[in-house]
């Protein structure tokens, strides 16, 4: 089968060929299903160089958000480097009001997403480590008794790969991969770490109540997550909902030793003239080396100091 060259760009180590998929296939949990097909995903053949902007708009159809690849081509290729950066490709969905998401690079991980109705945007390397030719395509599917993927891919709508093909030239490109959703839903592998990197990147140009459904289903999944819990404060204030932050911000103060929550709810009482309560808090972070000069500072406002 021929396939038409795609260039991404990625600036992301690349892995070994070590291969998972023999392995974990002779260990899959009882529970996953043995064939799996997203065939509702929508399919957007590639024009040139566009495998990235195709891509993103599988994706996002896969979730109810309408964008063409010629939109997304605009926003996300870039024609001097001839490719998609990564880093576009993860901005992009937010511009249309979806988070995307990094998920583990393993084959276990893959395949939990799709069984749970995720498609996932993959990076492979379908040249060698030494001459790379790179391609963004979409895992829809997946049999495993054939050991196969089934992919939206260039110009194939269900492209089939060998497991253990699709593990080396994953593989080749640092196991990269990526599950878009809608705010408030979470890719069943995703990792606290990942899930602040998508919650704050989708703050930046997210209104304050999409912000917000993000941190709440996100703090409630990592609930010992920092900065989940600081952004679910500040957004329950940029919502209006002042005693929702403050709460929030007291809890992660008393969790964390965190001064950046203590100095955020020290800010909250100060406008609410709740002068003492303010001066408290404040002191308790003064306990944070990190936000120790922040807090004396504040301490030393006029409209704070005995």
């Amino acid at each position: 089968m021929q396939r038409r060259a795609c260039l991404a760009l990625t600036f992301a180590p690349l892995a070994g060929c070590a291969v998972q998929a023999d392995a974990w296939l002779a260990e899959a949990p009882a529970g996953l299903p043995a064939r799996v097909e997203l065939s509702r995903t929508p399919f957007f053949p590639q024009t040139d160089w566009h495998c990235g902007p195709a891509a993103l708009a599988t994706a996002l159809g896969a979730v109810g958000i309408a964008a063409s690849p010629e939109t997304l081509g605009r926003e996300v290729f870039l024609p001097a480097r001839g490719g998609s950066l990564q880093t576009e490709m993860l901005a992009g969905p937010r511009r249309h009001g979806a988070v995307a998401v990094r998920i583990p690079g393993t084959v276990a991980s893959l395949l939990r997403e799709v069984a749970a109705g995720e498609v996932v945007v993959v990076l492979l390397n379908l040249g060698l480590a030494i001459a790379p030719r790179w391609h963004y395509a979409v895992v829809v599917g997946y049999e495993l008794e054939q050991r196969e993927l089934l992919m939206r891919s260039g110009t194939t709508e269900r492209d089939r790969m060998a497991l253990r093909t699709f593990e080396h030239t994953w593989a080749r490109a640092g196991h990269w991969a990526f599950v878009v959703v809608p705010p408030g839903r979470w890719p069943v592998t995703a990792r606290a770490e990942a899930a602040v990197e998508a919650a704050i990147g989708f703050e930046r140009t997210a209104s304050p109540a999409q912000a917000l459904k993000v941190y709440e289903t996100g703090s409630a999944r990592w609930p010992e997550s920092l900065p989940l819990a600081i952004g679910l404060g500040t957004s329950a204030h940029a919502t209006g909902d002042t005693a929702k932050a403050k709460a929030v911000f007291r809890r992660a103060g008393e969790q964390h030793g965190s001064g950046a929550a203590w100095l955020n709810l020290a800010r909250l009482l100060q406008s609410e003239g709740q002068r003492d309560e303010a001066i408290a808090s404040a002191r308790r972070a003064l306990r944070d080396p990190l936000w120790a000069a922040q807090a004396q500072s504040f301490l030393a406002q006029p409209t704070i100091r005995p």
